[in-house]
Formats: C-alpha cells, sequence, structure tokens
C-alpha cells in the first residue's frame, strides 16, 4: 500500500473510532508514520483527505459491482439486466451486494464514521442523506419505474414501491451492524422480503422471459 492510500486507510479508521471533528491532520500523520508536512504533500487539508476516502469507496463499490455484472449507477444500463434475471438469480445479487456493504471493511468503517458525525455536523449529515437515502432511493425509483413501464413490474405509486423496497434492506444492514450475531438471521428476511416483493408488486416472470429474448435478439443483431 503506497503513502496515499495508507493516509485514506488511517484516516478512516480514526474517523470511524473518533469520529471527525476529533481527529487532526497531525493525528492522522502519526498514525501513517509520518510527520504533518509530507502528508500535506499528498492531501491539502482533511477536508481532501476526507474526499478521497468517499470517491475510494464509491469507486471500490462500483467495481464490485462491475464483478456482479451490474453498472451499479446507472439505473438505464442496469433496467435491462434486472428485466431479463429470474427471481433466483436476483435472490443472488441482492445477497451479494447486501454482504459486501456489510462487510467490506471501508464501506463499513466509511458508514460507522457517518453514523456518528450526523448528529454533530450538518455538512456529514448531508452526506450520510445522500450517501444512503437520496442516491439509492433516485437510482432504485428510476430503475423501477422503468421496469414499471417494461411490464416487469406493477404499481400506481414507484415512489412508494422503491421505499417498501429499500427501507427494509437499510434496516437489516443497520441490525447487522449493532449485532453481527444476527446476521443468518438477517440473510433470511433479505431473501423473504425479495420474494414478498416481488410477489406484491406482480414480477411477471413470462415478462421477464420475453425481455430475454429481445435482450438476445438485440446483441446477435
Amino acid at each position: 500500500m503506497d503513502t496515499k492510500q495508507r493516509i485514506l486507510d488511517e484516516a478512516l479508521t480514526l474517523f470511524s473510532e473518533k469520529g471527525y471533528a476529533n481527529v487532526y491532520v497531525a493525528d492522522i500523520a502519526e498514525r501513517v508514520g509520518i510527520k504533518a508536512p509530507s502528508l500535506y504533500k499528498h492531501y491539502k487539508n482533511k477536508q481532501a483527505i476526507f474526499d478521497a476516502i468517499l470517491e475510494e469507496m464509491n469507486r471500490r463499490f462500483l467495481e464490485t459491482a462491475g464483478a456482479l455484472q451490474i453498472n451499479g449507477a446507472d439505473a438505464v444500463a442496469d433496467a435491462d439486466i434486472y428485466k431479463t434475471i429470474s427471481e433466483d438469480q436476483l435472490l443472488g445479487l441482492g445477497r451479494n451486494l447486501f454482504l459486501y456493504f456489510l462487510h467490506d471493511d471501508y464501506t463499513r468503517r466509511f458508514r460507522k464514521m457517518l453514523t456518528i458525525e450526523q448528529f454533530h455536523d450538518k455538512r456529514l449529515a448531508d452526506v450520510y442523506m445522500k450517501q444512503y437515502a437520496d442516491d439509492p432511493l433516485s437510482y432504485q425509483g428510476m430503475l423501477f419505474g422503468l421496469m414499471v413501464s417494461a411490464g416487469v413490474l406493477k404499481t400506481d405509486n414507484v415512489q412508494i414501491m422503491t421505499l417498501h423496497f429499500y427501507a427494509p434492506i437499510y434496516m437489516l444492514l443497520t441490525i447487522c451492524d449493532r449485532d453481527p450475531e444476527r446476521e443468518p438471521e438477517a440473510l433470511n428476511l433479505l431473501d423473504a422480503h425479495i420474494r414478498q416483493f416481488n410477489s406484491l408488486y406482480a414480477r411477471d416472470e413470462d415478462q421477464v422471459n420475453e425481455n430475454k429474448k429481445k435482450t438476445n435478439r438485440r446483441n446477435k443483431s
């Protein structure tokens, strides 16, 4: 690990342990084993370190999403994928994403830091809202809207459907953050939640198969 990455890693650990406001550049430099002036050669201030941590966390997520063969950020790109996967494939994808957010050490520490700091720093509260509410709801709302248009899902209110899907998953994640021993229970509930969501919103497997055929024909042309 190079010095720039070590700075981010140690800073994130300190932020998650002490809170962002209680950590100073000198503290980070000491943990890395360098002097503060040397740290400033890499990052101009603590805010720059925080911004780099956020960028790195998002990069890691997109890399994981790519490994799972989805985009993860572009709902339009992902809609064609979700239109053609079976319920069992959806369960597997849901589990893999949930386990990533739960166990990826970088993501876990960042979530812990923001959970603590949201009550002390309005700016970090805004980051928390963007990261764990506004962005995922926006992405999933657009994704579900496209799936409704394609006839894969049915609802009169995409916004409420999106809340029905996302809120229980984030709740299960926070439960596991506080009590890791409940992970097996949470995974079972996650599976049941996805199955019930499909049932409630009439996921049409015939339509899924038709979409898959259309996608295959389009890819061959």
